[in-house]
């Protein structure tokens, strides 16, 4: 299964008032880990930071200018995704302001069939509880030391760690490292075999010396 971790800084709370994407981080997992692949884009969003926003994650009016407009980067987006599922924390916010932006570069929105919010899946899981990104960090000791603002690269990064503990940890990859699993009777797991048999660990003498060692047991060794 192909799933990508994706987070976005804005210059506010809704794209229909004007509100722009600014950043876009994003992470991919194969199987529920990591492969090393990302996605980390500036953009320019064609208007003004306000100072909120500034303040959430530092991005000015002055370092953005000249960065790619997002209609620049869309279509490497939508390559990088592909048909994988998408995951984001309040995955709604994400997913309202990324389809804007494709509509306004006149493509098709992400249908939300592939919507994984990774914040309802921690309000179900810990009711009652705080489950923002940096609270869920410290739930599944996650370091988030470096995060003194929102970044929309890091906080994928993080999120895919959290992620990964929300649904019961990188335990279910682990057949990646392993080249594969194979399934039992009742679908319990079973390691493959060897291509290779192991090469005895014991010489003959000490073959020799245990078997008649054993010779000399009551019952012939059957105990």
């Amino acid at each position: 299964m192909r799933e990508i971790v994706f987070d976005t800084e804005t210059t506010g709370f809704d794209p229909e008032s004007g509100d722009r994407v600014v950043e876009i981080g994003a992470i991919e997992l194969k199987g529920h880990m990591p492969t090393g692949n990302v996605f980390h884009r500036y953009i320019d969003p064609e208007r003004d930071m306000p100072q909120g926003a500034f303040e959430v994650h530092g991005l000015s009016s002055e370092f953005l200018r000249g960065k790619p407009k997002f209609a620049e980067v869309a279509a490497e987006w939508i390559a990088f995704v592909g048909d994988a599922r998408l995951v984001a924390h309040n995955a709604e916010f994400d997913f309202k302001f990324m389809n804007a932006e494709l509509r306004r570069a006149g493509h098709p929105p992400m249908g939300p069939g592939r919507m994984v919010d990774s914040l309802a899946i921690a309000r179900k899981r810990f009711p009652g509880a705080r489950n923002s990104l940096d609270a869920l960090c410290a739930r599944f000791g996650v370091d988030n030391s470096a995060r003194e603002k929102h970044g929309a690269l890091l906080d994928s990064e993080l999120l895919a760690e959290v992620y990964l503990e929300l649904i019961g940890g990188r335990q279910p990859g682990l057949e990646l490292a392993a080249g594969g699993r194979e399934e039992g009777e009742g679908g319990a797991w079973r390691p493959p075999p060897r291509p290779t048999p192991l090469p005895p660990r014991i010489t003959d003498a000490e073959a020799k010396a245990h078997a008649a060692f054993v010779a000399t047991l009551d019952g012939g060794g059957r105990w």
